[in-house]
């Protein structure tokens, strides 16, 4: 967690963000200002930065006032040849009942005049909000020089062990000759070698051809060969046949999600990619429309219920991903989350 500048920050670490914890005004300034900053970096226009700077203001002074347990997450975000800033904002309660009403200018519980959330609605490009009372709420907003890319069918986010600037965790996504993968991975232990074996993994994914995840899992294996190497675990969305294609070595969780099915667990088989596997086999689960994927490193504990989230599976994936680390997250290891569905 920090408080501090963004100053000339290296740009994979700008990717990867940096986490707040938003317990008074000061740290609420702090935001803003560490937004502008990025959003400079970045090349932003002016009006956009300004209205930047309004979404960063209000969304770090509602945990400042509201929230118990608030954090942010301060990110650039990158997609078709443009660059944009990402706020998301999470705290553990109390929560709000009617979230229509909260957008709407007037309503406040603070005493205040009662247009944060307006306001955030207005000046991003995109925003979206879940909150259930008792849990707390997560808010998701970016901020683009246009509109918004193309690209929002998966999302994640990783928070490094606390005491750590780097996490071990690490996510991709791509779409490659019409094939919807992603990967989630984990680098084995912590710090600086587990980023690099994380983000080397990242960087095969990227660049592999279009070949199934078991083919892509093989690729990813020898690449990390040079690394202390990760577990990692590829899947593949494909809409017109209702599956999901999955491949994993080592401990990454994959699960189907519905409203109306069961939780379906999606097998890793045991190794360390770069080091150790006896086999890799893909496996195919069927998929609905109203389903999601989600793939988590070990510092997330499998114990969320979808059904204690009313219609939570109805909003982003990033908003999703973001509930599931709020809760599930564990503080004594990298976590990871990335969720998907069908577009």
């Amino acid at each position: 967690m920090s408080g501090g500048a963004v100053a000339s920050l290296p740009e994979g670490l700008l990717d990867g963000g940096v986490w707040f914890r938003v317990e008074a005004a000061p740290t609420a300034s702090s935001v803003r200002r560490n937004a502008e900053r990025l959003a400079v970096e970045l090349a932003l226009p002016e009006r956009r930065i300004a209205d930047l700077s309004i979404v960063a203001a209000e969304a770090a002074g509602n945990l400042a006032k509201h929230a118990d347990q608030g954090v942010l997450l301060l990110r650039a975000v990158r997609a078709a040849g443009q660059a944009g800033v990402e706020i998301v904002a999470l705290d553990s309660g109390p929560g709000m009942a009617d979230l229509a009403q909260s957008f709407g200018d007037g309503h406040s519980t603070a005493g205040t005049l009662g247009i944060g959330l307006g306001a955030i609605s207005r000046q991003s490009t995109w925003c979206d909000m879940h909150s259930v009372p008792g849990k707390g709420t997560v808010l998701a907003a970016q901020v683009w020089p246009s509109g918004v890319p193309a690209g929002t069918w998966a999302a994640g986010l990783t928070r490094p062990l606390t005491g750590e600037q780097l996490s071990g965790d690490a996510y991709a996504v791509r779409e490659a000759d019409g094939r919807r993968q992603v990967m989630m991975c984990d680098g084995l232990g912590h710090g600086g070698l587990a980023a690099a074996a994380a983000q080397e993994a990242v960087r095969a994914f990227t660049d592999a051809p279009a070949v199934p995840p078991a083919a892509v899992l093989e690729i990813l294996h020898r690449k990390l060969n040079h690394t202390r190497g990760a577990a990692v675990a590829v899947a593949e969305l494909d809409a017109d046949e209702g599956l999901v294609r999955y491949a994993g070595l080592g401990n990454i969780t994959g699960t189907v999600l519905s409203t109306a099915g069961p939780r379906r667990g999606m097998v890793s088989l045991p190794g360390i990619a770069g080091h150790q596997r006896r086999q890799i086999r893909e496996y195919d689960y069927p998929i609905t429309p109203d389903a999601i994927v989600v793939l988590h490193s070990d510092g997330v504990a499998d114990r969320w219920k979808v059904a204690d989230y009313p219609g939570l599976l109805t909003h982003s994936p990033l908003v999703i991903a973001a509930t599931v680390l709020r809760d599930a997250g564990v503080r004594r290891d990298d976590a990871g989350v990335l969720v998907a569905r069908l577009p």
